[in-house]
């Protein structure tokens, strides 16, 4: 199916942070599957948990004991806010889960007949139905509908709007179940949370008992610097859900919430391949390899080199760049509202120089290399973006 805007490359190896296409041709991976693969390409502990676990045991559904699935569990919670986890394939379905058990929150823990989830406008929680009528952003609605009903959209980091909804929301007898918000906006431009924002939400829940459900997809699993994004907020969830990175390029998701609101029973939810051991073992070779290589310091030392380096390139193109933003190794290069040119232009661009990045939105180029990335690439990456707008400026 015709789902797919490609860029014309066809990619047929990688190694670290680069990656080669079918004409031999080398790029610098800063796209990293979309902020997924944590350890770069063919990392020497990724390709060691999947041959070990493809030679011993790979997919047994969830009918039996996973060990490995309770390790993964384990090490999860062990490294979280949370005391319970379930794995599903991708974010989308975590977020599904996510947005199932506030619903039966809602309805066996707080009484309410006809709850609402408030999420936030340019949100991205998904492509399943229930997941984009979450997401905040008509354009990937369109010709969707009916969407699922439930949800009721606010401005990020707008504390006042909030506050107005959820008044409003009472006064029309329309209680509020729980607020999903990302900790920094990934789709939506890369759009970091506001300390005291998310800190006042969390006295908010504390207070009326809606559940504070954070979406660590993309930010989540060491990109943002701090093990998850809610770290840089000083705030603990009561759920959350992780993907992307959490496998380092195999699909897993996972959905991770507090004892108090684990309202699952047997035959709640379900999924085939969720948490098998395949996707375990090598989810745990991720988890193992973030601590022994001390990834969390990287990622810091290189998102700091990185933004620096493009506060600069923005000073020298005013006309054209606006700001960086961003934490860790999720980056967003703003472009100016007024000019012509997109994000899309200068991956385009980028991409004739070696490099490889992504837009989030039409107006901001993001940059999620792999955790791995060194000093020298950061700089190599630098140059080729330089090079890549001074050709656009021309």
């Amino acid at each position: 199916m015709t789902t797919y805007g490609r860029f014309p490359l066809a990619l047929e190896r990688g190694l670290g942070c680069r990656v080669w296409d079918t004409e031999g041709r080398e790029y610098l991976d800063f796209v990293a599957g979309i902020a997924t693969c944590t350890l770069g390409h063919a990392h020497p502990a990724l390709v060691a948990a999947v041959t070990q676990q493809i030679q011993t045991l790979h997919h047994v559904s969830n009918l039996y004991y996973i060990p490995q699935q309770g390790e993964l569990a384990k090490w999860l919670v062990e490294h979280s806010c949370a005391d319970r986890a379930f794995f599903c394939n991708s974010g989308a379905e975590a977020n599904e889960g996510a947005i199932k058990l506030a619903r039966k929150y809602a309805h066996t823990v707080l009484n309410i007949s006809d709850p609402v989830i408030i999420t936030a406008h340019a949100s991205f929680h998904g492509r399943t139905l229930a997941a984009i009528t979450a997401t905040g952003q008509p354009k990937y609605q369109k010709n969707f509908n009916p969407l699922v009903p439930g949800f009721h959209y606010v401005p990020y980091n707008d504390l006042a709007a909030l506050e107005a909804a959820i008044a409003e929301l009472d006064s029309q007898e329309r209680r509020v179940a729980a607020i999903l918000l990302e900790p920094l906006q990934g789709e939506g431009g890369v759009n970091p949370g506001d300390v005291a924002y998310f800190q006042r939400i969390r006295e908010i829940c504390d207070q009326t008992g809606i559940l504070l459900m954070l979406d660590e997809v993309q930010v989540g699993m060491g990109r943002s610097g701090k093990l998850w994004g809610y770290e840089n907020l000083g705030i603990e969830p009561d759920v959350f859900t992780s993907a992307k990175g959490l496998g380092g390029g195999i699909p897993i998701g996972a959905l991770l919430c507090k004892t108090f609101c684990d309202v699952f029973e047997a035959g709640d939810h379900a999924s085939t391949f969720g948490g098998n051991p395949f996707v375990c073992g090598v989810s745990l070779s991720v988890c193992h390899t973030l601590e022994q290589e001390n990834l969390l310091a990287n990622v810091q030392a290189r998102g700091e080199q990185l933004r620096a380096g493009l506060e600069a390139i923005a000073q020298r193109y005013p006309t054209l760049l606006a700001e960086v933003r961003g934490w860790g190794l999720i980056n967003g290069l703003v472009l100016q509202p007024e000019v012509a040119l997109t994000a899309g232009d200068i991956v385009k661009a980028a991409m004739a120089e070696g490099l490889l990045l992504v837009p989030a939105g039409p107006k901001v180029l993001r940059w999620v290399p792999p955790l791995i990335v060194s000093e020298a690439e950061v700089n190599l990456a630098l140059q080729a973006v330089e090079r890549a707008i001074a050709s656009l400026s021309i």
